[in-house]
């Protein structure tokens, strides 16, 4: 193995425990509405609570990224806890419609501001720096995968907003895994596309510049000899 297979850092998808960790943190979604349906509120807050622990022993002990039972302990802690105190289920659905609405808007800021966050997040999970927003093309790109994102996240606050309106539990659960990581997909594929086309430009525009930079050093040298 060569020091930079060695030294390689570990995809997103690796880093959030691939695709078995994935379908873990969507289990105590899963976990609670069924206890729900059949046992009532309190035994669904604290099963799901559970759920989510399990996963977090089980991944640890496949020592695996446990990042995502991390996740989804906190996650379904803030939803257990307004489900409790709302004194209903669809409560525990509430955090995350409106986490989704913080998201979408802050993903149309950064559009408005000229830092769009895909650009942003993407270069600083790759340490690539900030040289795409030289590139006027780039961050239009940029802009379109931000747009992309924003709309994920907007489409799941009007959707599972109207179910939670409509008290329809069993539909919030679907609709928020039916608009959970298929819908981030997508995004990502646009995230992609954004990223590729703007390494292509930026790695043209700096050949272009090196080729630049020797030929100056040509023309100088000839003219001394």
């Amino acid at each position: 193995m060569t020091s930079t297979e060695s030294e390689k850092q570990p995809t997103l998808l690796e880093q959030m425990g691939g695709v078995s960790g994935l379908l873990f943190s969507s289990l105590p979604v899963v976990v609670f509405v069924l206890v729900n349906a059949f046992a009532g509120l309190m035994p669904a807050i604290w099963s799901a609570l559970g759920s989510a622990v399990v996963i977090g022993i089980v991944l640890a002990m496949r020592k695996g990224s446990v990042q995502p039972a991390v996740s989804a302990v906190f996650g379904v802690g803030i939803a257990a806890f307004i489900a409790y105190r709302t004194g209903d289920a669809k409560g525990f659905f509430l955090f995350g419609i409106w986490q989704s609405l913080v998201y979408a808007g802050g993903f149309l800021l950064s559009i408005a501001v000229r830092w769009p966050l895909a650009g942003v997040i993407w270069s600083f999970l790759n340490g690539q720096g900030t040289a795409w927003r030289k590139d006027r093309a780039s961050v239009r790109d940029y802009d379109i995968a931000t747009l992309v994102w924003a709309l994920v996240f907007g489409s799941r606050f009007v959707v599972q907003r109207w179910l939670y309106d409509e008290a329809s539990v069993g539909w919030l659960a679907a609709a928020k895994l039916a608009m959970g990581y298929p819908l981030m997909a997508v995004a990502l594929v646009a995230t992609v596309w954004a990223v590729r086309r703007s390494d292509k430009r930026l790695k043209a525009a700096q050949a272009a510049e090196e080729a630049e930079d020797e030929a100056a050093e040509e023309r100088l040298r000839s003219q001394y000899e």
